[in-house]
C-alpha cells in the first residue's frame, strides 16, 4: 500500500513486464495521471478535438450479441446468450441542464474547462448521439454479467431464471478514447433501457448521480483507486418515481413514492469489466453453452489484460501463464483497494462480484458510505448484511476474488501445473490481504512495523468510547502530548465510566508514544506528523453534507454540489477556518437512524 502522498498513484503506462517467476507490483496501476511524460501539451477544445483520439478496442476486438439490431434500438429486456456487448442507443434526457464536470480530471485529460458547457459536448454526454463528428460511432454499448452474492452464484434476480440477462440495466458506454497514452472507456449511466433493464426505465436520478459523481472524484483525491467523474447533466422536465424516505424518517425501508429529476452522469475508467462479467463466460464455458463459449471467455480475458495489465504481463508469455499471472496481479490491486477502502473508512455496502472492477478499483457508489462514528459492523446499506459491513470487507473480498479464479479455471483444465499454480493464488488471498491490512494500520499510526497489542487496544478503546474514525486518526496525526485533542473525536463524554477510560487513553497514548519514538529516532514528530497526515484525511464526504447538496440540485441550486467539490477534493489539506468549522466536525446527533442519511434501501 502506498503511504507516502496518497493523491498519486502509479501510472499504469510503465513499462514493467513480469516472468512466471516475477510477482506485479503491489502499488496500484491505475491512475488518472495517465501518460503525464506524453503529450503534456494537448489541449482539447472542441468534441471534433476529442473524436480525433477514438479508438474503439472493445468493438473492434470482442464479439457483438448475434441477434442484437446493428442499429443499437435493443431496448427490450430479453435474454442474451452470447456475445461480450449489445449495441445500444442511449436514450437522452429530456432538455438537459449543465449541472457540474470534474475540473480536475478535465484539467488531467487537457480537455479545456468550457469543453463541459458546449452544446455539442453537453448533446453526447446526456444521452445524444445522433450528431458526433467522425470518427465517433453514433451507437453505445452494454455488456452483460452473472452475480455472485459472497462468494455464491445467483440466477433468481435475472427475470429468466438462467443468469442471461442480468448485466448494465441503465448504464451505455460511448466512447473509447487513447489520450496522453492511456485508454479510457467513457460511460454514460442513466441513459435509458438496455436488454439488462429487468424492467426498469433505465433512469437513474439526481440525487444518486450527484452521490456517485461526488463520491468518484473525492476517492481519487483520498488516493483511492476507483473510477472518474466527467460531467453530470440534469433534465429540467423529465422526471421519474422512486421510493424514498420521508423528512424525518426513522424506518429502515422507504415510506414514501417521490418524483425525482433523471440525470445522467459519464463515469470514466480504463474499462468496465467487471469480475461478475468474467463468471458469465466463465460460467458459459464450464457448462458448454454455446459452441463459441470457451473462446468468448479467452477473448474477455485476453482483452481484460490488454486494457488493464499490459505493463505488468508479458505479452509473448503463453495464454496460461498470462492467466495466472493476471490472478496474482488482481490479488494484489483488490488486496491493496480493500486495504485503501479501510483506511479512509470506505463501506462499499454492496460488494457483489457484479459491483468488483475486474482492474482493482472502486466501481459502482450506490448504497457506500464513509464511516463516522467507529463501528466494525458499519453498513449503509439496509440490504447489505454483516458481510459487506466495514470491516467485513477484506473477507467480502476474498468470496470475490474466488469468483475471479473459479472463472479462469476453464481456460487453465488442460493444464494441471497452471491449475495449481491459480488454486494457490487463489488459497494464498486471506495472507496477502493480511499483510496489507496491518501495513495500513502501521502507517495510520505512524509504525514501520504493525504491533498487534497496540492495535487491540486501541480497537476496544475506539469501540467503547464512540469516536469519530476519521477526526480520531487526524487527531492523533498531530501527536498531541495528552488525550485533550482526541476528546474532539469522542461522541459521548459522559460515558459513567468516563474517568476510567481516561486512564486507560492516557496509558495507550504513552505506550504509541514510546513505540513512535522508539521507531522513528532520527525523525522528529513534526515529521512523523506530516507523514500520518498524508494518510489520515481530515475530510471525507458525509452524507449529510451531501444530501443538502442533492436537495438543493433538485429546485437548480448546484452551489453545494460544486463546494463539496472543492473541498472533498483536497481531503488532506488545512482548508479555511470556515470550511473546517463547516466540514470537520461530528455527526450531529439529528441524523443518527435517519433514513436516506444514516441508512438507505437503494440509491437508483
Amino acid at each position: 500500500m502506498q503511504t507516502s502522498d496518497p493523491s498519486h498513484t502509479q501510472h499504469p503506462g510503465h513499462n514493467q513486464q513480469l516472468s512466471n517467476n516475477q510477482d506485479p507490483a503491489t502499488e496500484v496501476a491505475f491512475s488518472s495521471a495517465a501518460s503525464a511524460e506524453s503529450d503534456e501539451s494537448l489541449n482539447i477544445e472542441t468534441l471534433n478535438d476529442l473524436a480525433s483520439l477514438a479508438d474503439y478496442s472493445l468493438l473492434n476486438t470482442l464479439d457483438a450479441d448475434p441477434d442484437a439490431k446493428t442499429d443499437g434500438a435493443n431496448h427490450s429486456p430479453r435474454q442474451v446468450l452470447s456475445g461480450h456487448y449489445v449495441l445500444v442507443t442511449p436514450m437522452q434526457i429530456e432538455n438537459p441542464e449543465y449541472v457540474t464536470h470534474s475540473k480536475t480530471f478535465f484539467r488531467e485529460l487537457g480537455f479545456a474547462d468550457n469543453l463541459a458547457q458546449s452544446a455539442d459536448f453537453k448533446r453526447l454526454f446526456s444521452g445524444d448521439l445522433s450528431n458526433l463528428p467522425h470518427p465517433m460511432r453514433k451507437i453505445g454499448w452494454s455488456t452483460g454479467y452473472a452475480l455472485s452474492i459472497y462468494g455464491n452464484e445467483y440466477t433468481q434476480q435475472c427475470p429468466f431464471k438462467t443468469g442471461n440477462g442480468y448485466g448494465d440495466g441503465r448504464a451505455a458506454s460511448v466512447l473509447e478514447a487513447v489520450i496522453k497514452g492511456q485508454r479510457w472507456e467513457m460511460q454514460l449511466k442513466g441513459s435509458g433501457r438496455t436488454p439488462y433493464s429487468r424492467g426498469a426505465d433505465g433512469r437513474a436520478v439526481l440525487r444518486s448521480s450527484v452521490r456517485e459523481f461526488l463520491a468518484q472524484e473525492h476517492m481519487h483525491a483520498l488516493g483511492v483507486p476507483t473510477s472518474r467523474s466527467l460531467s453530470l447533466y440534469a433534465s429540467k422536465t423529465e422526471t421519474v418515481k422512486r421510493p424514498w424516505y420521508s423528512e424525518g424518517s426513522r424506518q429502515k425501508d422507504p415510506d414514501i413514492m417521490v418524483s425525482d429529476a433523471v440525470a445522467i452522469s459519464t463515469r470514466v475508467a480504463p474499462s468496465f469489466i467487471r469480475v461478475g462479467q468474467l463468471e458469465l463466460f466463465g460460467r458459459r464455458a464450464r457448462g458448454n453453452e454455446h459452441p463459441k463459449a470457451m473462446a468468448e471467455l479467452e477473448k474477455i480475458v485476453l482483452h481484460l489484460i490488454e486494457r488493464e495489465y499490459a505493463y505488468v504481463i508479458d505479452q509473448q508469455l503463453t495464454r496460461d501463464d498470462k492467466v495466472v499471472l493476471l490472478a496474482r496481479a488482481f490479488r494484489s490491486r483488490l488486496t491493496s483497494l480493500i486495504a485503501n477502502w479501510i483506511r479512509v473508512g470506505y463501506c462499499q455496502g454492496n460488494f457483489n462480484s457484479d459491483n468488483c472492477a475486474a482492474g482493482g478499483f472502486t466501481l459502482d457508489y450506490g448504497p457506500y458510505g464513509f464511516c463516522e462514528l467507529f463501528d466494525p459492523r458499519f453498513q449503509p446499506w439496509t440490504g447489505g448484511g454483516e458481510h459487506y459491513s466495514f470491516l467485513n470487507q477484506p473477507v467480502a473480498a476474498e468470496k470475490n476474488f474466488g469468483s475471479f479464479c473459479t472463472a479462469l479455471k476453464p481456460l487453465l483444465a488442460s493444464n494441471p501445473e497452471a491449475l495449481q499454480q491459480l488454486n494457490d493464488i487463489d488459497d494464498g488471498f486471506a495472507l496477502e490481504m493480511q499483510t496489507e491490512m496491518e501495513k495500513m494500520w502501521a502507517a495510520k499510526l505512524g509504525l514501520s512495523t504493525f504491533d498487534p497489542v497496540l492495535f487491540r487496544e486501541l480497537f476496544t478503546l475506539m469501540i467503547q468510547t464512540s469516536v469519530d474514525y476519521t477526526i480520531f486518526f487526524r487527531e492523533l496525526s498531530e501527536i498531541p502530548d495528552n488525550i485533550d485533542p482526541l476528546k474532539r473525536s469522542f461522541y459521548s463524554n459522559s460515558n459513567s465510566n468516563s474517568k476510567e477510560l481516561d486512564e486507560r487513553w492516557s496509558a495507550w497514548l504513552t505506550k504509541w508514544k514510546t513505540l513512535i519514538n522508539g521507531d522513528s529516532s532520527s525523525q522528529s514528530n513534526e515529521e512523523l506528523s506530516r507523514q500520518m497526515k498524508r494518510v489520515n484525511p481530515k475530510y471525507i464526504l458525509r452524507e449529510w453534507f451531501v444530501v443538502p447538496a442533492y436537495k438543493n440540485a433538485a429546485v437548480g441550486n448546484y452551489d453545494l454540489i460544486r463546494e463539496l467539490q472543492d473541498i472533498m477534493t483536497q481531503p488532506y489539506a488545512e482548508q479555511p477556518e470556515e470550511v473546517e468549522e463547516k466540514f470537520n466536525k461530528l455527526k450531529p446527533s439529528q441524523f443518527f437512524n435517519a433514513g436516506g442519511t444514516s441508512h438507505y434501501s437503494c440509491s437508483s
